[in-house]
């Protein structure tokens, strides 16, 4: 498993260059004292909980989704969700995954 990881991890990498790429928006859906704590510049910020609340506002933005959050469990449900509706999204897992990207 350990090694299949590895795989992952280095996939995810390709992909949320590629979706940064294409103008994708980094979606933190983590808590706000979190956020608080540090965020990507220029990342969008609406708690897990309030994703089902939000989706219309998300399908406005017509571009590509990373979630992000703290260890890519959230993200992940977020993701989810969202793909169920339509949204065409990643799960980024850590914000810090997809903040080495961002130009800065």
């Amino acid at each position: 498993m350990g090694l299949f990881n590895l795989f992952r991890k280095k996939n995810m990498s390709n992909e949320i260059q590629e979706y940064l790429a294409k103008g994708a928006v980094v979606l933190d859906v983590r808590t706000l004292a979190e956020w608080n704590e540090g965020h990507s510049e220029g990342a969008k910020h609406i708690v897990l909980a309030t994703i089902p609340t939000n989706v219309e506002e998300i399908k406005s933005w017509d571009k590509p989704v990373i979630a992000v959050c703290r260890s890519g469990g959230r993200s992940g449900q977020a993701a989810q969700f969202l793909q169920n509706h339509g949204v065409d999204v990643i799960n980024g897992g850590p914000w810090q995954n997809v903040d080495q990207y961002l130009v800065k």
